[in-house]
C-alpha cells in the first residue's frame, strides 16, 4: 500500500515518493521545511492512510535520548524499600517505557513520529544511532534486550534550528518540503475550505505571496497561517474588494495578526507603507 496523500492532506509527488522510498528502504524519513508546512501533520496522515497506529514523541530542549527508550525510577524504589513494599522485589515495576519501547513492543507495525529533533541537545541524534539502526536496545536494570517485533515506520521532523550529525543523516532518507507553489496552495485551501469564494482565495493569496516576497521579513507567513487568515476573513465576512483594491500606502492587510507574528515585521510593513505614501506625494 503506497502513500499518496489523504482527503485532508495534499501531498506532492516528490513528498509521496520520499515517504514510500523510506518505507521500502526501512530507513527513518527525515523531513525538513519551514515551520507551518505540515511536517508534523504528515506523520498523522501517513498513519491514517496506511491504517497504522501512530506513536508521537515530541522533543523539547530538555529531552534526552534515554527517555525514548525507558526511565528507571530509583527514587520510588528506594522509598518503597524503606516502607517495606513488596513491589521492590521486581525491578521492572520501576521501569517506565519510552516511545521507542512502545513502538518496538507493538504487535503491529506503527508509525513513530520523532517531532522537532533539532530542539534537543546536539548529542541527541547520535545517542539514538544504534537503536534506530539495529531496532533493539539493552535494559541494564533488568538485563533484557528489547527488539522491535515489527520495524516501525519512523518519521523525524526538523526545523533546521541546528545541524544534525553526519552519522545520523547517513541513516535517514531525507526530504525537504519546499514551500507550496500557487497551484498546490489552492489545492490545500480547497481541502480545508471547499466552499470558500474563489475570488477571496485569489485575492488573499496575492496578498500572502506579496508579503512573503518582502525583503528583510523576520518570519514569513506559512501555509498554516494563510489557512488561519482565510478562516478569519470568512468569519468576519471581509469583502473581496478590500483585498483587491488594497492601497499600497496602507500595507498592513486586514486581520494581519494571523499572518505577522512579531512587531519587527509589522513595523517593516508600516515603514514600506509610509515610504509609498511619501513617494506618491512626491
Amino acid at each position: 500500500m503506497k502513500f499518496t496523500g489523504t482527503d485532508s492532506y495534499v501531498s506532492t509527488d516528490d513528498l509521496s515518493m520520499a515517504v514510500n522510498a523510506a518505507v521500502a528502504l526501512q530507513r527513518p524519513l527525515l523531513i525538513k521545511g519551514e515551520p507551518g508546512t505540515g511536517k508534523t501533520l504528515l506523520a498523522e496522515q501517513v498513519a491514517a492512510s496506511l491504517g497504522k497506529p501512530l506513536i508521537q514523541w515530541h522533543i523539547k530542549s530538555t529531552t534526552k535520548a534515554q527517555q525514548g527508550l525507558y526511565e528507571y525510577d530509583a527514587v520510588s524504589r528506594l522509598r518503597d524499600s524503606q516502607l517495606g513494599n513488596e513491589k521492590v522485589n521486581d525491578i521492572s515495576n520501576y521501569i517506565k517505557r519510552g516511545k521507542l519501547w512502545e513502538a518496538f513492543a507493538a504487535e503491529e507495525q506503527v508509525v513513530l513520529l520523532i517531532d522537532e529533533i533539532d530542539k534537543a541537545d546536539i548529542e541527541f541524534p547520535n545517542d539514538l544511532l544504534v537503536e534506530l539502526d539495529r531496532m533493539e536496545f539493552f535494559v541494564y536494570e533488568t538485563g533484557e534486550t528489547v527488539k522491535a517485533l515489527k520495524r516501525p515506520i519512523i518519521i523525524i521532523t526538523s526545523n533546521n534550528e541546528k545541524e544534525l550529525p553526519d552519522a545520523f543523516l547517513r541513516r535517514c532518507f531525507f526530504h525537504f518540503i519546499t514551500f507550496p507553489d500557487r497551484d498546490t496552495m489552492q489545492k490545500i485551501i480547497a481541502v480545508h475550505y471547499p466552499d470558500v469564494s474563489k475570488q477571496l482565495v485569489a485575492e488573499a493569496m496575492e496578498v500572502f505571496f506579496e508579503i512573503r516576497q518582502i525583503p528583510g521579513l523576520k518570519k514569513k507567513p506559512s501555509t498554516s497561517e494563510l489557512i488561519d487568515w482565510l478562516k478569519l476573513l470568512m468569519a468576519d465576512e471581509i469583502p473581496d474588494e478590500i483585498l483587491k483594491n488594497r492601497d499600497a500606502s496602507k500595507a498592513i492587510p486586514p486581520l494581519y495578526g494571523a499572518l505577522l507574528k512579531n512587531e519587527q515585521d509589522v513595523h517593516l510593513l508600516e515603514r514600506l507603507a509610509f515610504m509609498h505614501r511619501r513617494e506618491s506625494r512626491g
